[in-house]
């Protein structure tokens, strides 16, 4: 079976395997390799560049040459390969366990009991929760869906369209390392640097796409266009941005503004300034809208690697 094809029927059936299965609850590949980084970084860690660099060569390359390894051994049937790459999308994609802490809080605020919201928060992003009332909760929830939909799925496709196997994994330990070490925190300032940096590298072609999707998606894609152009240069984050403020255009709706992470308040530009303020219900609309950009980017990314293979056929 050819490559491409491979890659298409395996990514398909790997993210309907997380729709139908989501996460196991015990020994999810991404857990086990975040222990795995944590011993690492028990072992490597100095407040130095060098060395955070060194933690990433070591987690994130292990990863992506285990993978490789892995397929190249299998290439040689296609029905391995494809087993092999639609468990590897179903072990680093989490469209279903975004949408269900999603779903979860937004069904805590619209039954008034904002305090299961706010205990389910940190689930899904790292915002204080006691320091937000049932709007701010629910805007922080639409933010982190929007996020999310890059890092936990689009981003992972544009990477598995790329390197196969190996890009797929090769991403997913990069977001996951990012998250473990890559914040601005007085302990992971310097050692956190190259995570955070490679991530905001390998996170740059994902994020594009999930905001063209959302524009392509939602229900306002003029809005969703001039929200992006406007607005998103202004996020701290150089893929953050231009995501949510597709999604906000796209939704209707104002994101960012005064947030607060881990006792330490950060004053955010407003994305879509014309848009209303988040409502309970747009948590559904976020992840109605996060299921089509999913479905939407397995489409563009196996056809965008069917393409490639033709031309470079073509030029042989």
């Amino acid at each position: 079976m050819r490559a491409d094809r491979v890659f298409a029927y395996g990514t398909a059936a790997g993210l309907l395997g997380d729709l139908l299965l989501g996460d196991p609850r015990r020994g999810h590949p991404v857990a086990v390799f975040g222990q795995a980084a944590g011993a690492v970084e028990r072992t490597l860690w100095r407040d130095h560049r060098g060395w955070g660099a060194l933690h990433t060569a070591v987690c994130a390359g292990g990863v992506a040459g285990l993978a490789a390894l892995a397929s190249r051994s299998l290439r040689s049937s296609g029905a391995t390969s494809l087993a092999l790459t639609a468990t590897a999308t179903w072990a680093v994609v989490g469209g279903t366990s975004l949408a269900r802490e999603a779903r979860a809080i937004g069904g805590a605020l619209a039954a008034g009991d904002i305090e299961v919201a706010r205990e389910r928060l940190p689930h899904l992003c790292g915002r204080d929760p006691q320091a937000l009332d049932a709007d701010g909760i629910a805007r922080a929830v639409v933010e982190s869906v929007a996020e999310n939909t890059s890092d936990a799925v689009v981003g992972a496709l544009v990477w598995g369209a790329v390197a196969g196997v190996p890009g797929l994994a090769g991403f997913r330990a990069v977001n996951t390392l990012d998250a473990m070490v890559g914040h601005k925190s007085a302990k992971y300032r310097r050692y956190g640097w190259a995570s955070a940096r490679l991530d905001d590298v390998m996170g740059w072609p994902g994020a594009r796409l999930t905001a063209v999707l959302a524009a392509v998606a939602g229900s306002d894609p003029r809005g969703a266009v001039r929200a992006w152009r406007g607005d998103a240069g202004r996020h701290p984050s150089p893929n953050a941005g231009p995501v949510e403020a597709s999604f906000a255009g796209a939704l209707g709706v104002r994101l960012g503004g005064t947030l607060s992470y881990g006792g330490r308040v950060e004053h955010r530009p407003v994305l879509n300034e014309t848009g209303r303020a988040v409502e309970v219900a747009d948590i559904e609309r976020a992840v109605r809208l996060s299921r089509r950009v999913s479905a939407l980017a397995l489409g563009v990314c196996a056809a965008g690697r069917l393409l490639f293979r033709s031309k470079r056929g073509a030029a042989s």
